[in-house]
């Protein structure tokens, strides 16, 4: 049961625990909720056969008291079994959904985009909160109560409960009816929300853009097409969960209809007794409310199912595993007739070999679309290979556990990513028990602090989302310092110096070449002066190697790499005229 609950509401095993006291939480509270009915048939039998003496009243007040009390310690029980373990439960879900986009691999991103997966942990989360908290614990308590009850009818009269009970299987059916098309309501609803949330999203990521050419009024409008989509899936949506809820009540209703005629006709053939069709009339008045309200429910947790659907998408996905036990002899980086493509049918490398030897520098270069990107997210298992094997020593690594395998490597991408914090603190992530000490050395490798003595705290300032107070070369070498910092024994850099100019890019270069001895390094460049020192060129062409070997002799062959060569050497050349 528990098992299978974790599955369906994409809960924790605690959670699913949790909402099973919940159910029976409310169950007890419903119940409960029925003993004041009890209490007043036994007073108005006693009205009837006059039989009220003071004891009989003595005994209606505690009676009294007594179903009060149960009241309230069924509800305070109801209240701490559903909404304080919903509480815990959602902090729960969000912690294991981050933990898992922690551990899934970069392929997956690559099919989601950030407004989506925000909105599976926050919003869809939510609306788990409220499905734990009020619709299936209180769906369940309903149909259990009712059930209970109902068995409870049939001893006074088999007849009167059928009149009573005839409606409910007929009402939950026509709201469970409602299913497949909720499902399409809500996966409609869902996209024109994540449609909106994209266009927000990107109309603040690139408003320098859209004022530069001009083209605000013309995105705005479309945005406000995107905005009206999310309104009116919002009302066709309950509009369509309204069709079924409220035929399902009227239905509902009817039973009220029902067991007083069929009372009426009992009662003048005389099969039945005034204080049994009293009863009934009085049941019914109590049992229908609970039910009508289980109907909003059933109805609201048919709707979960696309939100439920989401976080199970996450959950579900397989995972990148390994051995934490590194088992390599050494540091070369060898791609052993590799083949890899992001989608099926869509080939991005094919049949790559070749070796990043370790105390040498390799550099991958080659057209744009080429695959040098590729292959250096590859060789840290960012994707496993589909075809081949890449080792590290001679270690398998899509046998070892990525976060194990990059406690290897120190990389420096083309994009960069700070944080909202202390230019100090963003160098520490490279490794966060260095000292400070260390902290600014690797920094000074970098030639961070020509920039940073400038600002205003100096080491300690701010520098704001994503380093924005930050120019593009000044970020670059905050990347590189967490590379220094990290010193690893692989390096892959990632056009590292692209945003550098040509005397900070020959400052970082000399730094480099103090940083990879005897480690492995693997470079990926555009600017073939960039690389002109490398031990080793590899050239990728159409997700092949298509030359390797030193510079010299791949000028010497005239092939891809030496007219790479040629043409940078022209460009450089060119003037304005």
């Amino acid at each position: 049961m528990v098992k299978r609950l974790q599955k369906r509401y994409a809960l924790s095993e605690q959670g699913a625990k949790d909402l099973i006291k919940g159910c029976l939480a409310c169950v007890l509270q419903n119940i409960s909720f029925m003993f004041p009915v009890g209490l007043l048939y036994l007073l108005v039998s006693d009205l009837m056969n006059n039989a009220i003496t003071g004891s009989r009243i003595a005994l209606y007040i505690a009676g009294c008291v007594f179903c009060v009390a149960l009241i309230l310690l069924t509800t305070y029980f109801q209240y701490n079994a559903t909404y304080f373990a919903t509480y815990t439960e959602s902090g729960v879900r969000r912690i294991t959904l981050a933990e898992r986009l922690r551990k899934l691999p970069l392929s997956f991103f690559g099919k989601k985009d950030l407004a989506d997966l925000t909105s599976t942990i926050m919003a869809d989360c939510t609306f788990l909160e409220q499905s734990f908290s009020h619709f299936i614990p209180e769906l369940a308590g309903s149909i259990i109560s009712t059930l209970l009850i109902s068995l409870n009818l049939f001893i006074f009269d088999w007849r009167m409960s059928l009149a009573a009970l005839w409606v409910m299987p007929v009402s939950f059916a026509v709201v469970g009816l409602s299913a497949s098309v909720q499902e399409r309501l809500n996966q409609k609803a869902m996209d024109a929300k994540m449609a909106c949330a994209d266009g927000i999203q990107e109309c603040i990521e690139t408003v320098q853009d859209l004022k530069s050419n001009n083209a605000e009024k013309n995105y705005l409008n479309g945005l406000k097409q995107k905005i009206r989509a999310v309104e009116q899936r919002a009302v066709i949506n309950e509009f369509g969960l309204a069709a079924f809820v409220v035929s399902a009540s009227l239905i509902l209703k009817l039973g009220i209809a029902t067991v007083a005629l069929t009372g009426s006709i009992l009662l003048v053939q005389g099969s039945l007794d005034i204080l049994t069709f009293f009863l009934f009339l009085l049941v019914v008045s109590r049992l229908y409310d609970p039910l009508q309200s289980a109907l909003q429910n059933l109805a609201a947790v048919i709707s979960t199912r696309t939100n439920i659907a989401r976080m199970n998408e996450i959950l579900d996905h397989p995972i990148q595993q390994g051995s934490t036990t590194l088992t390599n002899q050494g540091y070369d980086i060898t791609f052993d007739h590799v083949g890899f493509s992001y989608n099926s049918g869509e080939t991005v490398l094919n049949d790559v070999s070749f070796t990043a030897n370790q105390g040498e520098v390799t550099a991958l270069v080659g057209p744009s679309g080429g695959g040098k990107t590729t292959v250096s997210r590859l060789a840290a298992r960012f994707w496993d290979c589909n075809k081949g094997k890449i080792t590290v020593g001679g270690m398998d690594i899509s046998k070892i556990d990525p976060e194990t395998l990059l406690s290897l490597y120190s990389i420096v991408f083309q994009d960069v990513t700070l944080f909202d914090n202390t230019v100090m603190e963003n160098i520490r992530i490279g490794n966060k028990d260095a000292s400070d000490e260390e902290v600014l050395e690797a920094a000074r490798l970098a030639n961070c602090d020509e920039f940073v003595e400038k600002l205003p705290n100096k080491w300690n300032t701010t520098i704001g989302e994503n380093g924005c107070e930050l120019s593009g070369g000044e970020r670059q070498r905050i990347s590189i310092a967490r590379a220094f910092l990290k010193n690893a024994p692989i390096i892959l850099l990632d056009e590292a110096t692209a945003s550098l100019d040509v005397e900070n890019e020959t400052l970082i270069q000399t730094a480099l070449s103090r940083l990879i001895k005897d480690k492995t390094v693997l470079v990926i460049a555009h600017r073939m002066r960039a690389v002109a020192g490398a031990d080793k060129i590899v050239v990728l062409s159409g997700g092949t190697v298509a030359e390797q070997g030193k510079p010299d002799t791949l000028i010497r062959k005239k092939g891809i790499y030496a007219r790479m060569v040629k043409l940078q050497t022209e460009s450089q050349n060119w003037t304005l005229r």
